[in-house]
């Protein structure tokens, strides 16, 4: 019987990875990105957190929080200088764990397939560190950076992380954007549910390329273990009271569509939009109308401010 579960879980933690990682070859579309500007390092939260500034400091700051393992190198320059350009300050960081920030092998791995086969039964764990320790990263950085309060928008994990932000700090939130993210964990059988052409094998993934972008594969048995233990966030995002967008690709195989439309519906007077032909990641020709689809939602906060 244990060898039964165990290789279930097998299978399902392999969907979940092999998801991840389809997501991250299609990433490459940022292969230019030219910020030069190199991160300054604070010591923030017991951790060093690695960060840009980008844009003038007088400007309204927009928080960008990224996803699984992923750096700050991943929002890519067309997004960024849009948002710049358009008269916000842009904040980029390094999650815990990834990219510039301290990496923190020294709280060891978890085992992944426990830890999972735990959540599936509703059993309590224990992570090394958790979604609401990330998002207070994000919270003290502002702090540090003696800003009283800012847009956030975060993508995946980030969105998760933005969404405990804008429920639980939300004096320190202006607004937020979740973007292809989720308010609890998908089902591993809905993670392949009519996107079976975007689960091809590995074949295409160019690690070196993933690894130039911060990524720290190291951290993923920490970080899967975090969103784990966050389990079903429904009543956090509840509370979420600031506006907020909610984005997502009609064709996302890691968290399908529906996830984004759950999480719009549990945040009153929220703001949902699919963008077509677009999975779990930032196509080129979707980024021109998410920069507009952003600007013009602050532009309608600031009408009310």
């Amino acid at each position: 019987m244990k060898k039964v579960l165990i290789s279930n879980l097998d299978k399902q933690m392999k969907k979940i990875l092999v998801a991840y990682l389809i997501s991250l070859a299609s990433l490459n579309v940022f292969p230019n990105y030219s910020l030069d500007q190199e991160t300054t390092i604070a010591e923030i939260n017991g951790i060093s957190l690695a960060y840009k500034s980008i844009g003038v400091e007088e400007d309204p700051p927009v928080l960008m929080v990224m996803g699984l393992l992923a750096s700050h190198k991943v929002w890519g320059e067309t997004i960024v200088n849009g948002l710049v350009d358009s008269g916000y300050r842009v904040i980029l960081f390094d999650n815990r764990d990834t990219g510039d920030s301290e990496k923190l092998d020294r709280l060891g791995k978890p085992n992944l397939y426990w830890k999972y086969f735990l959540y599936s039964l509703g059993i309590g764990f224990s992570a090394p560190y958790t979604l609401e320790d990330m998002a207070y990263d994000g919270v003290a950085l502002l702090d540090h950076l003696e800003i009283e309060e800012a847009h956030i928008v975060g993508a995946s994990m980030g969105g998760m992380i933005a969404q405990i932000i804008a429920s639980k700090y939300p004096d320190k939130t202006t607004s937020l954007v979740s973007l292809m993210s989720s308010s609890r964990i998908p089902k591993t059988s809905e993670i392949s549910d009519g996107n079976q052409e975007n689960l091809r094998n590995m074949e295409n993934i160019d690690e070196e390329g993933a690894r130039g972008y911060g990524f720290y594969p190291r951290a993923m048995p920490r970080q899967l273990t975090a969103i784990f233990k966050a389990g079903d966030r429904s009543d956090i995002v509840k509370n979420i009271t600031v506006p907020t967008l909610v984005l997502h690709g009609e064709n996302d195989a890691l968290l399908p569509v529906s996830y984004g439309r759950l999480t719009a519906e549990l945040i009153p007077d929220s703001t949902f939009k699919v963008y077509k032909n677009m999975g779990h990641n930032l196509p080129k020709e979707v980024i021109p109308v998410l920069i507009e689809d952003i600007v013009n939602f602050y532009k309608k906060i600031d009408e009310i401010l």
